[in-house]
């Protein structure tokens, strides 16, 4: 149910109350586990109502550590009560289009870990669904849009600082990777990130992909090519190359370079304190992107608790996982030929414009 001023009507009545957000986290894996702490702990007006996982006794243990949480093993019962007011899906991909057609039916407002959904097709269908509702309900959860260095970024080459922005180089390296690791994996779950970046850093969208595959490195499993070199091209002519490294051994490191007519700016690398002793200069390189992110998931999750208490949906659409959920189609496509690939879009709805 929603009021006539588009706000669900659970919304409604925690705001008439003034009371706080009840959410639902579908998935207690990493990402799941990590957000329920978060709401427990870090950010204000909001609550863990309900955690939800097929997997019955590890949902019941994180339901445990958090004072009025209810377990589910199925996202449909968690979105039937009446304490749950919104939902945060951090499930696998595949499992995503089901848990958003479901909160749809309730008008919830969602923050859905990326990917929005596995494939161009199935992103399509969640777009149709959530504009027959005739208002947004989902942000999609593009992280790096929250981090201080990206927002830093963001504002320089929208104001247009240093003048055009003409290339974009990132870097993107994993200490390694977990078993079963693939190479379209390195697609859809790394450099998607640098897809919604780039898309949202230039205001542009990626017409065609191509990758490089040059010699792996030995400590790649079997069957993965490691590292990669994909390269991206705008509709307004930008170049941008993305170094894509899953098993380098030494840590977490994202990287962007901006480089425009008059000048050019980097973000990256630079984190906490770097040390000149014995000789020797150095520092420490984050382990993985929960710590190097944590700041950003922090502000991504208060920002959707906040516009959802006022009614509102903020942030990455579905248009923008659906962009790149095509992008991401069109890089396994290259990936596998080594030919460019184009990127096949429908034309984006006045819906989300």
């Amino acid at each position: 149910m929603t009021t006539s001023q588009g706000i669900p009507a659970a919304v409604s009545d925690v705001r008439a109350a003034g009371g706080t957000l009840g959410v639902a986290v579908i998935g207690t894996g990493r990402m799941g586990a990590d957000h329920v702490r978060r709401i427990n702990e870090v950010i204000s007006g909001a609550r863990v109502a309900a955690v939800v996982d097929v997997d019955a006794d590890r949902v019941r243990s994180v339901a445990d550590g958090v004072e009025g949480a209810v377990p589910y093993t199925d996202p449909a019962a968690a979105m039937h009560d009446p304490d749950v007011h919104a939902v945060l899906i951090a499930s696998p991909g595949p499992a995503h289009e089901a848990a958003l057609l479901t909160a749809f039916e309730h008008d919830l407002p969602v923050l859905c870990e990326k990917p929005l959904t596995p494939d161009p097709g199935s992103a399509l269908r969640v777009m149709a669904a959530e504009q027959r509702l005739g208002h947004r309900r989902v942000q999609v959860g593009f992280m790096r849009r929250y981090d201080a260095d990206y927002l830093k970024l963001k504002d320089l080459l929208s104001r247009r600082s240093y003048g055009r922005t003409l290339l974009l180089h990132h870097k993107h390296r994993n200490a390694d990777t977990p078993p079963g690791f693939s190479n379209a994996m390195m697609i859809h779950d790394s450099l998607v990130h640098e897809v919604d970046v780039t898309r949202w850093l230039l205001d542009e969208e990626i017409t065609a992909v191509r990758v490089f595959r040059p010699a792996p490195t030995t400590h790649a499993p079997a069957r993965l090519s490691d590292p990669q070199l994909i390269l991206f091209e705008t509709a307004a002519g930008q170049i941008v190359d993305t170094e894509l490294f899953v098993n380098c051994g030494f840590g977490y490191q994202v990287r962007c370079e901006a480089v425009c007519e008059d000048g050019t700016a980097t973000i990256g690398d630079e984190h906490g304190v770097h040390v000149n002793a014995a000789g020797r200069w150095g520092g420490d390189i984050t382990p993985g992107f929960v710590e190097r992110f944590e700041a950003a998931y922090d502000r991504q999750v208060q920002r959707w608790v906040d516009a959802t208490r006022r009614g509102e949906t903020e942030g990455p659409s579905a248009w923008d996982g659906y962009a790149a959920a095509a992008v991401c189609e069109a890089g396994v496509a290259a990936q596998t030929t080594g030919e460019r690939v184009e990127v096949r879009m429908i034309e984006r709805p006045a819906f989300y414009g």
